[in-house]
């Protein structure tokens, strides 16, 4: 006899970072939430990916880490994207684990939310239907990630409170280290060079974002990194908007976009 779903217990009031996001879960509703600084896709009132312009995507993490050869992904994204089916076929034709590519996918999912649901004034927007060209891997309730969210808020700000280096230029202050510098830290000063941002780090180093982030913070609590002061103003604001990928329901049309895309930025 098929039974039905489980209806997911509501958040408490002090888990709840985006209302819209709560009614979507308890109307199991599948589609392209998007914020302003990134895109929840939900299935079935889940979360099944996320995207963020402040994140290295799946496909970095995976090329970049050493799990996957970046022919081997375009492959996999010219034979499944427009089936958005492209972790299936990653795993079915022998490339990527399922394991790792399930690990790869949920840090992926957590660090992009995390900048997705980052406090904002703009009202977000659903669309209803939308399905990302990834594919099915391992959906997380919305409570999960919303949870994990304020964590990895609270963790930041206990190893330092200051969050402006966290979109800003970095640049080294110049004064000695305390102590020695863990090889992983040593790696991230590395490459702050007063022009990259920590997105500009994660990606160079093929890392997550956040946790690019959590060494930032350390190096600067320990005096080694200050974000490079920014220009106010109008013209100031004009620059700093971030520009998010287009939300289409046509997976073949996003497809060709993110390629013609890609092949720009070679």
């Amino acid at each position: 006899m098929r039974t039905a779903a489980p209806v997911p217990a509501p958040s408490s009031p002090a888990t709840v970072l985006s209302p819209m996001l709560e009614r979507l879960a308890a109307e199991r509703a599948t589609g392209a939430l998007m914020r302003d600084c990134g895109t929840l896709y939900l299935a079935d009132g889940e979360v099944v990916h996320a995207e963020s312009p402040a994140t290295p995507g799946i496909d970095v993490l995976l090329t970049r880490g050493g799990a996957l050869h970046r022919d081997g992904w375009w492959d996999a994204v010219a034979q499944a994207g427009a089936h958005r089916r492209v972790g299936r076929y990653l795993v079915d034709s022998g490339r990527v684990a399922g394991g790792a590519l399930e690990l790869c996918h949920l840090g992926v999912l957590y660090d992009a939310a995390f900048f997705a649901l980052a406090p904002t004034r703009t009202p977000a927007r659903f669309r209803y239907g939308v399905a990302h060209w990834i594919g099915p891997v391992r959906p997380v309730p919305v409570d999960a990630v919303q949870r994990e969210t304020l964590r990895r808020r609270e963790l930041l700000d206990r190893i330092w409170p200051e969050a402006a280096g966290d979109s800003a230029p970095l640049a080294r202050t110049g004064g000695p280290p305390d102590g020695p510098v863990p090889p992983r830290q040593q790696r991230v000063l590395g490459c702050v060079d007063g022009v990259r941002t920590a997105t500009d780090i994660a990606q160079e180093l093929g890392r997550s974002a956040f946790h690019t982030l959590v060494d930032l913070r350390r190096l600067a609590a320990a005096g080694l990194v200050e974000a490079v002061r920014q220009p106010t103003g109008p013209a100031a604001s004009a620059t700093a908007r971030v520009e998010l990928p287009e939300i289409t329901a046509d997976p073949d049309v996003a497809l060709l976009r993110r390629l013609r895309d890609a092949l720009e930025a070679l």
